[in-house]
């Protein structure tokens, strides 16, 4: 699964673009496999996802919309028109969306295959506060493995278990 937090602009003191790659292993367990955040143009978002959506062999891209609206999609099909895609739009503000995911880190069922400092910095640091700079790695990653570890192909996956409990 691919998450994108695509920045509006392409100046200086412009946010970047949230790119995460996790997988779920055969343990059940998220791995975050990649941090691909940057500056990036649009196009060249669009590119770095699709080239890592084929590298990692990704059976989505998740990407926020709230900013860009049916641009990001266009953005990407521009450059790949048959690649698996789903938006997603916030409702919530950060810090309730982040809840699901940082109780399945606490729970250790989300694994990072390597150090990412950026991306782990902005963790640590978020506070949800209105003055905060935006966590584009970390909602990435939020939108990343919500989709993979809560969104519905999962659940079906773990009923089973859930009824034999």
């Amino acid at each position: 699964m691919i998450g994108v937090d695509p920045a509006v602009t392409n100046k200086q003191e412009s946010d970047e673009t949230g790119i995460i790659i996790a997988g779920l292993g055969k343990d059940d367990k998220g791995y975050v496999l990649a941090d691909l955040s940057g500056k990036y143009t649009p196009s060249d978002w669009a590119k770095t996802v699709i080239e890592a959506y084929y590298k990692y062999k990704a059976d989505r891209v998740v990407a926020e919309v709230n900013q860009g609206g049916d641009l990001v999609e266009q953005t990407l099909r521009a450059f790949d028109s048959t690649l698996s895609y789903k938006s997603v739009r916030a409702s919530r503000g950060k810090m309730a969306r982040a809840e699901p995911i940082a109780a399945l880190y606490e729970q250790g069922k989300v694994l990072h295959v390597k150090h990412f400092a950026i991306l782990e910095d902005q963790m640590c640091r978020f506070t949800g506060h209105k003055h905060d700079k935006s966590p584009d790695r970390v909602d990435a990653l939020v939108w990343t493995l919500t989709e993979l570890m809560l969104g519905q192909s999962f659940l079906m996956k773990m009923k089973p278990k859930i009824w034999r409990a």
